[in-house]
């Protein structure tokens, strides 16, 4: 029969931890699972430290990938400051154009109303004896 001992291995492996944690606590199973607790506490937190990307380096990556998010998003505030600016002004531009093109036109209608007036006036003036031309 060939089967796997690798359960086996494991199953003896569990129990002698537990009996080593166990025998080191005097019997008492709540200080055995607190001394195990803080056994696997302390070995997990030194496997997280020595994975790459953890720590230091990990510290140094976020500085940097913070320092070019930024770098981004200060390019992209000043393009948009930039786009506003130029929109601004040619918002300007339009405005001035539109207000000469109305005041050129309203200055025309007073010529033309004035002139008008003037012809009428003569000819009012003209019944009633005056010489308007």
């Amino acid at each position: 029969m060939s089967r796997s001992r690798l359960p086996l291995v494991i199953g003896l492996t569990a129990a002698g931890g537990v009996g080593y944690y166990l025998y080191s606590a005097g019997g008492d199973t709540k200080v055995a699972q607190k001394k195990a607790e803080a056994d696997a506490h302390r070995v997990s937190s030194q496997f997280k430290s020595e994975l790459p990307g953890r720590g230091e380096q990990a510290k140094k990556d976020a500085e940097k990938y913070g320092a070019e998010a930024g770098a981004k998003v200060d390019n992209a505030l000043g393009k948009t400051q930039a786009e506003l600016q130029k929109a601004k002004n040619e918002a300007e531009a339009y405005a001035k154009d539109a207000k000469s093109a109305a005041l050129k036109k309203v200055d025309e209608f007073d010529k033309k109303v004035e002139t008008e007036a003037s012809k009428a006036k003569s000819g009012i003036s003209s019944w009633f004896g005056g010489g308007g031309k």
